[in-house]
């Protein structure tokens, strides 16, 4: 339960800022109002989350996925500059979350 209620706040952040990308410095209604809403939503669920995971753990997953999620999104929707740096960068926070997981999330 802990790690669905861990991926919904991942979506929710993912939607969260990429609608701060179109809320034009919170000048648009509805973008500033779904990026406001989705952060909400991150934070409750990741609340939630943390009744079952370790903060240390989680928080890099959510941080971690959603770094690297906002990422791509850029380069693939946003029209961000794809660099073997940004893949590298990409790679590593991937890699982090995973020995993190590998030492021990419970």
């Amino acid at each position: 339960m802990g790690y669905g209620l861990l991926a919904g706040a991942i979506a929710a952040e993912i939607l969260a800022t990429t609608s701060m990308k179109y809320s034009d410095g919170f000048s648009r209604l509805w973008p500033s109002l779904v990026t406001g809403v989705g952060y909400l939503v991150a934070f409750a669920l990741l609340a939630q989350a943390l009744k079952t995971l370790q903060v240390g753990t989680a928080y890099a997953i959510w941080s971690g996925v959603g770094t690297a999620a906002v990422a791509a999104i850029g380069v693939l929707f946003l029209g961000e500059a794809f660099s073997l740096a940004k893949v590298a960068g990409i790679l590593l926070i991937v890699a982090g979350v995973a020995v993190l997981n590998l030492g021990g999330a419970h």
